[in-house]
């Protein structure tokens, strides 16, 4: 295993561990590398000229030139049951089931998409304790979940790099 590949599977450790709401854990983490990338790029570029969206074309490019991506979902979440409103809906029994959505799924609760950026906050943090370069990317879980790379119904990437350059950013 090399270095970018360590690294990935040391955030999915921290996404893994990262508190939840209620103490229950809908995240899934899944590691891609290898042709892997280059199936997410060639997905990216074909969702965008299909979607009319800008931007996935670069983002797949930046996926195929990465060492590794980070996949993180919320697979299956139930509601927390703390009848917050947050959602949209007062009481969490009135919170309708998952509908196929155009790139994601939902409605959903509102702690567990709290839960989903507290476990990315948590793996992009330990990327930059170990200075690889990484960048949170909706476009990446569009294409994951279209070629069923890891179940959830959202799903974003974080593809990972070490370069004497951030390609990331600097694009």
């Amino acid at each position: 295993m090399n270095v970018i590949e360590l690294t990935a599977e040391l955030m999915a450790l921290s996404a893994r561990t990262a508190p939840k709401a209620s103490g229950q854990d809908f995240i899934e983490t899944k590691v891609i590398t290898g042709d892997d990338l280059k199936r997410l790029n060639e997905d990216m570029v074909k969702y965008g000229i299909e979607s009319g969206k800008k931007n996935f074309d670069r983002d797949g490019k930046n996926v195929e030139r990465s060492g590794a991506v980070l996949l993180v979902s919320l697979n299956k979440p139930k509601k927390a049951g703390l009848n917050c409103g947050a959602c949209g809906y007062n009481k969490c029994d009135e919170l309708p089931d998952f509908k196929n959505g155009t790139e994601f799924d939902g409605p959903m609760c509102a702690w567990r998409l709290i839960d989903l950026g507290i476990a990315i906050g948590s793996a992009v943090k330990t990327a930059s304790m170990l200075n690889v370069d990484n960048r949170i990317m909706y476009r990446i879980g569009i294409s994951a979940k279209r070629l069923n790379l890891i179940d959830g119904e959202i799903v974003v990437g974080i593809p990972l790099s070490a370069t004497g350059k951030n390609i990331y950013f600097d694009r």
